[in-house]
């Protein structure tokens, strides 16, 4: 049977879950000093790199270095993570010539990545080494060492790695967002390797992709009545129709929220040509243009849908339901 903590003892845990915070807030603050010459080596190595960085560690390390080697890999530097356990049973196929690889110990004394160190230096590889000692094994007999010490772990006990593998994910950031900075890597670039994110339909769904159509676009004549141009609008569905002039030029836009404003002046409206009723030099944007800017640009001017054009002629129509179902907002 499980007793309920009492308030002390709920208290005393607040404040170990504090101290833990503080300790590896403390510990990542720390690597700010340590950003320099050495820093600037392994990114060289990295951009200069004509394979992939291949990350490697073993236990709390290895998992630190499969988020590295993922974060890498999605933002313009391919990378993937080896086992160093499984490296010296086959895997170390995976490291070719033109690889780079980067090492993470906090002990720098990992006896299963000094196992296949000599392979790697026999391979020519470079070595990138993050460890928290200066003067382990791995950390002098790599090309680069980045130093990532931290004064005490956050674990009670100082045993269980937290603040250690805290410092090494945020020097893997770091390294990582320098490399994409240098790499010139743009959100464009981002979205191409997460296409099934909210963020790679925001960046790569245009709005021809989305836009209705042919057949499935509301479009009047600037001389039809206001009854046909609601008819239009009901039957096509997207809140709106373009009007058009006898030359198939824009002439502007006729809303469910113009309608509202025409039958609120009480006359009997319905018969009146649409063109007197319409908004004139509408709001459009291009087929080519992201679905994002369609967004942005509803969200600006406080309308529910947009036109689109195509060198001055009237090509679509979409509205924020669209934008919606296609997981955009």
């Amino acid at each position: 049977m499980t007793l309920p903590a009492s308030n002390e003892r709920l208290s005393d845990l607040c404040r170990l879950a504090r101290d833990v915070i503080r300790l590896e807030a403390e510990a990542v603050a720390a690597l700010e000093d340590r950003i320099g010459p050495e820093f600037d080596r392994a990114c060289e190595l990295l951009l200069n790199c004509p394979g992939r960085i291949v990350v490697t560690g073993m236990g709390k390390s290895g998992i630190i270095g499969k988020k590295i080697a993922a974060t890498l890999a999605s933002t313009g530097s391919p990378a993937l993570f080896l086992h160093p356990a499984e490296g010296s049973h086959g895997d170390l196929g995976m490291l070719t010539r033109h690889d780079v690889l980067l090492a993470l110990s906090n002990s720098g004394e990992t006896a299963e990545i000094l196992a296949i160190l000599p392979l790697i230096k026999r391979m020519q590889v470079p070595t990138v080494a993050m460890t928290g000692r200066a003067s382990s094994t791995l950390a002098r007999r790599s090309d680069v060492h980045l130093d990532v010490f931290v004064a005490r772990e956050a674990c009670p006990h100082n045993l269980a790695p937290t603040a250690s593998t805290t410092a090494a994910l945020a020097m893997g950031d770091a390294l990582a967002m320098a490399l994409l900075q240098a790499r010139g890597f743009t959100p464009e670039d981002f979205a191409l390797s997460h296409p099934g994110g909210a963020l790679g339909r925001r960046l790569l769904l245009q709005v021809a992709d989305l836009m209705h159509s042919g057949s499935r676009l509301p479009v009047v004549n600037a001389d039809t009545t206001l009854r046909q141009a609601v008819y239009e609008i009901s039957s096509k569905g997207l809140g709106m129709t373009a009007v058009l002039e006898a030359d198939g030029s824009l002439a502007g836009v006729f809303t469910d929220g113009d309608l509202r404003r025409a039958l609120d002046r009480g006359a009997d409206v319905l018969e009146l040509p649409i063109r007197t009723l319409m908004h004139a030099n509408p709001q459009v944007i291009g087929p080519e243009a992201l679905a994002a800017e369609a967004l942005a640009r509803m969200e600006q001017f406080r309308i529910n849908g947009l036109l689109v054009v195509d060198d001055g002629r009237l090509v679509g129509a979409l509205n924020m339901h669209d934008l919606l179902r296609a997981g955009v907002v």
